[in-house]
């Protein structure tokens, strides 16, 4: 009988213990904002057994601020631009992911495999991709909106009325696009005419933000902004009559990314998150509800008919072109930087 209760008592022990064990079992992810659907994420949780913990952010920007400020060491991945992975993994933030470490790498379409940004996907895997642009709407305003005049040199009707995005790489890019100059200029007159084309500007914003680019605009508290094409489709859905804008001078095109980040925590466990995200049925699930498009193979067929047809993710045949944002060195960069810092003031 004692016997008995000693192996009863061992098998409670050793069942609290796995019980223990899989409720720490975790994911830490550093995300945006409403970029994650819930069913994805409870999808994960029931096929893995893993919980997901999010923390978020609402640009590139302040991510790399976060992390640098003793965040590196909390997080498990995070969900950067195109642009920022060049710069983490230049910084030394990221992990290197090994040959076959991912299991569904070889889902990642061709175009989207050996970037400029992350050659050969070391560090990173697609997330999802789409445009930066702005959007009008058209109770407000009925002329022509492909023109970045609508930011920049804002017509009497939308003067005051324009939300601009909290981002500065996205800003400075789509500036840069309307003054016809380089990125990362270091031409002194250029990036004297274009903070003086910034501080004009300014007068005809009403507000910064990125956390709430659709929400402004669905209320009427802004009538343009800058947005993301995805968030429009859902300022549509929501009932604000906005028209997407894909400019002559061009427009962004970026690519988010999920990297994982050096001194991971939990660095199995977020391998097993990339590679669940690199399977056809799970970033449809994640497509459909973002309303951006995918860089994974198979995901198209899965996707929803609606989504194939919508006119945010269809530039019209005379668009300009679609630009990534650069990486400027340290020394470009903190003159953007200062230029920025003015423009928020």
């Amino acid at each position: 009988m004692k016997n008995t209760f000693a192996r009863l008592a061992a098998t409670t022990a050793l069942a609290l213990v796995a019980t223990a064990a899989a409720a720490e079992e975790k994911v830490v992810v550093f995300h945006f904002f409403e970029y994650m659907p819930q069913e994805l994420i409870d999808k994960f949780t029931a096929e893995t057994g893993i919980e997901i913990v999010m923390d978020t952010y609402d640009s590139n920007e302040a991510m790399l601020a976060t992390l640098k400020a003793g965040g590196m060491g909390t997080y498990d991945v995070s969900v950067p631009a195109d642009y920022m992975v060049k710069i983490m993994a230049g910084e030394g933030m990221l992990d290197e992911i090994k040959e076959g470490e991912l299991a569904n790498k070889g889902n990642i379409e061709q175009k989207w495999l050996d970037v400029a940004f992350d050659a050969g996907r070391k560090y990173s895997i697609p997330y999802q991709w789409g445009s930066t642009s702005f959007a009008v709407n058209r109770d407000v305003y009925q002329g022509d909106i492909a023109t970045t005049d609508i930011l920049f040199d804002s017509p009497a009707e939308l003067a005051g009325k324009v939300n601009m995005l909290d981002t500065q790489g996205e800003v400075m890019a789509m500036a840069a696009i309307h003054m016809g100059i380089e990125q990362c200029s270091t031409d002194r007159d250029q990036l004297k005419a274009l903070n003086d084309m910034l501080q004009a500007a300014k007068s005809n914003w009403v507000s910064f933000n990125s956390d709430t680019a659709k929400e402004v605009l669905v209320s009427g508290d802004a009538a343009a902004g800058m947005i993301w094409n995805g968030f429009n489709a859902k300022a549509r859905a929501e009932g604000a009559n906005t028209e997407y804008a894909y400019p002559k001078q061009g427009y962004i095109v970026w690519m988010d990314n999920m990297v994982l980040l050096q001194d991971a925590p939990n660095r199995a466990n977020a391998l097993k998150l990339m590679d669940f995200l690199l399977e056809p049925e799970n970033v449809a699930i994640l497509t459909n509800w973002t309303q951006y498009s995918a860089g994974i193979e198979g995901v198209t067929p899965l996707l929803d008919e609606e989504l194939r047809t919508l006119p945010e993710a269809n530039p019209p045949a005379d668009a300009g072109p679609g630009i990534f944002i650069e990486a400027c060195d340290a020394e470009t960069q903190a003159v953007y930087d200062r230029i920025w810092t003015a423009l928020k003031q």
